[in-house]
């Protein structure tokens, strides 16, 4: 049963796509503080907060403040309240009460979750206007299938996107491009796609190809496609301001662009330097800026990632002008303690300044409206945009899209990966922890860059992020300029590294089918242990471990060092422990605490009583298996606990045709 409550005026996010009438009256358990802009709920001791999507700490959110306000910020410490995304979904499971709470709103919202008092969540708002949705059913799966009933189903990319996917930023020519592939190819490790970060560009600018770099490019396109390689390119928020570069000369002709109070265009930086933001907010700019992705689409492209779309700023004009301005005062000073830090903070002050979101205006089909107001469906929007696309473009195939940036409602278009990273251990378990969290907000097609965006990656740390990334969606490794490569033929250990991949592409037969049915079914691919062992107290408190689909539950190491993990069994389940996918050894362990001993090259997986795990048998493939095609047409094997072969239902399609 979903229930909804109006406060104030909201501003419409386009989040919800099934109309229900507000009701009169005050929300139900909760005290409204109108005065404060905020509404509070007293917890029991032992009640668990799950949700918010992409966020920092554990799968239970107790204890800390969350504040749904898109920002780009690469380091993803425990300290931070907000990331890339905003969604706003909570879900309370407690001794007397169960049920999810979706705030959709476009402004900043803060959840404070027993931080100021342990006993009390408290969603405090900038602005008190927003459209809230109270969702009560049996189950907690029950509470995430209404909620997605209400905001719509899940993007569903294409098949390939399933397969591994190598990505860095500095792949500076198609030459670079082909020695990836070839050296996997030699290597014989499957590969599905590559990624094209910013240097394809000319100058970054959006939709061009830098030709002296990249020459024919539709040529090499299908080049990779003989080679069953998809070309991946980024696509950023700002558009380059150049006289002759015709996304700018038209978007500037046709008003597409956000607007400062006087009327003219706000002048902010990005990649290329200077440039205007498209108003995504604008039906017809966002209609206009989607049909743009046909540029790439006419060459064989057919999957992109969506990036800087918070908008990320590096500075806007009038500020930087400002901040020059107020640096002469310093010139000549003793610069003390206290003048060096404000000095400093100026120049700190440029990038993602909130106090520049106010300082521009959407015009939302009609309606001013100043950019803070709206900030967190901005990087939605131009998702949307190009999802809308496709569909009017590629009417009857599949195209992977994915973005940094995202608001609930924006899963109907694309998935998400979690943003820059680090190849620190630690976001070994952040990872962990916020796929159940994005797919319980929709966004099923999800994952992390595998060994960490910014940093240098260890060879240990690499491998051991395999026990997470083979078993998710969306699969890439992806790394930072001027950091250390993380090509997996890279490492002395590049067997051990092959036997994991492989093993990824032997299980996609699961990982597709499970993904599919969570997708059509409006259900979840990654769970807590609660969500299934609601009555069981001890997996209601596991963090770490995650339900993988209907069959398997997966305990990967995250520390340093570890030889193994000790991992909570809430059942009997049968431990596989692959070193490769025809490489692994099968134990019974009864419903209790165990440690595993895992070496770095092991993978667990722990296979639920009465279920089965379908796998390819990669070895009955006359050829090397180097895509998630090959893969697919091989014949399966099956592992099984107190079942059999046919009692896994099983969902396939050709992979390509939207559904």
């Amino acid at each position: 049963m979903i229930r909804k409550y109006t406060i104030g005026n909201p501003i419409p996010t386009a989040s919800v796509v099934t109309r229900i009438e507000a009701e009169e009256g005050a929300l139900p358990g909760w005290t409204v503080d109108r005065a404060g802009k905020a509404l509070s709920y007293r917890m029991q001791e032992n009640d668990l907060v799950y949700g918010l999507g992409e966020t920092v700490r554990g799968m239970n959110k107790r204890g800390w403040i969350y504040t749904s306000d898109n920002t780009d910020d690469p380091f993803h410490l425990e300290e931070k309240k907000s990331l890339y995304a905003s969604q706003n979904f909570i879900m309370l499971l407690g001794e007397n009460a169960l049920f999810g709470l979706y705030v959709d709103t476009p402004g900043v919202v803060h959840f404070d979750i027993g931080f100021t008092d342990y006993s009390t969540l408290t969603i405090r708002f900038d602005d008190f206007d927003a459209d809230i949705y109270l969702i009560t059913e049996g189950t907690p799966r029950r509470i995430v299938k209404e909620l997605r009933g209400l905001t719509g189903r899940s993007y569903i990319p294409p098949k390939w996107a399933f397969g591994y996917g190598q990505s860095r930023w500095g792949y500076l020519t198609a030459d670079d491009v082909r020695k990836v592939v070839d050296t996997y190819r030699k290597e014989d490790i499957p590969v599905d796609s590559v990624y094209l970060d910013i240097d394809y560009m000319e100058k970054y600018k959006d939709f061009t190809i830098n030709e002296e770099t990249f020459p024919s490019f539709g040529d090499f396109v299908a080049e990779m496609k003989e080679q069953g390689v998809h070309l991946v390119p980024i696509i950023d928020a700002g558009v380059k301001i150049e006289e002759g570069y015709s996304v700018y000369e038209e978007g500037v002709r046709n008003k597409y662009f956000v607007t400062k109070e006087d009327g003219s265009e706000l002048v902010a930086a990005v990649w290329p330097g200077r440039v205007h933001f498209p108003d995504f907010l604008n039906t017809q700019a966002r209609k206009w800026f989607g049909r743009c992705y046909s540029f790439l689409l006419d060459k064989g492209i057919d999957g992109f990632w969506n990036d800087m779309n918070e908008p990320s700023i590096f500075f806007t004009e009038d500020r930087l002008q400002d901040v020059f301005r107020k640096m002469e005062n310093y010139r000549g000073r003793n610069l003390g303690i206290r003048e060096l830090s404000e000095f400093k903070g100026l120049v700190l002050s440029l990038a993602n300044n909130r106090d520049d979101y106010k300082s521009f205006y959407h015009n939302y089909d009609g309606v001013r409206v100043r950019h803070d107001k709206v900030h967190n469906i901005y990087g939605f929007q131009m998702t949307r945009a190009a999802g809308e696309a496709f569909e009017e473009l590629c009417p009857d195939k599949r195209i992977l899209i994915f973005s940094r940036s995202s608001y609930i409602g924006m899963h109907r278009y694309a998935g998400v990966w979690t943003g820059d990273n680090r190849s620190w251990w630690s976001h070994i378990r952040l990872n962990i922890q916020q796929m159940p969290a994005l797919n319980m907000c929709g966004f099923l097609y999800s994952g992390a860059d595998t060994g960490g965006f910014g940093a240098d990656v260890t060879e240990d740390l690499l491998m051991r992020w395999l026990g997470v990334s083979i078993f998710m969606p969306l699969f890439r490794n992806h790394s930072e300029l001027n950091t250390r490569f993380q090509e997996f033929y890279r490492f002395p250990k590049v067997r051990q590294f092959r036997d994991l991949i492989r093993l990824r592409y032997a299980l996609l037969p699961y990982i597709y089918s499970e993904f599919m049915k969570a997708a059509l079914g409006d259900d979840m691919y990654a769970l807590p242990l609660a969500f299934v062992y609601g009555d069981d107290e001890r997996a209601r408190r596991v963090e770490d471990q995650l339900l993988i689909g209907e069959s398997i539950m997966i305990a990967p190491v995250y520390e340093q060092n570890a030889v193994g993990r000790y991992v909570y069994l809430p059942e009997d389940m049968k431990l596989i422990r692959f070193r490769a996918y025809n490489d692994y050894d099968e134990e019974i362990l009864p419903d209790g605490d165990h440690f595993i001993p895992l070496k770095l090259n092991e993978a667990a997986v722990f296979l639920r009583k009465g279920h089965c795990l379908p796998f390819a048998d990669l070895s009955a493939s006359p050829d090397p298996v180097r895509s998630a095609d090959d893969a697919f047409a091989c014949p399966l094997k099956y592992i099984t606990f107190d079942a059999r072969p046919e009692d896994y239902l099983r969902y396939d399609d050709d992979g390509i045709t939207r559904i």
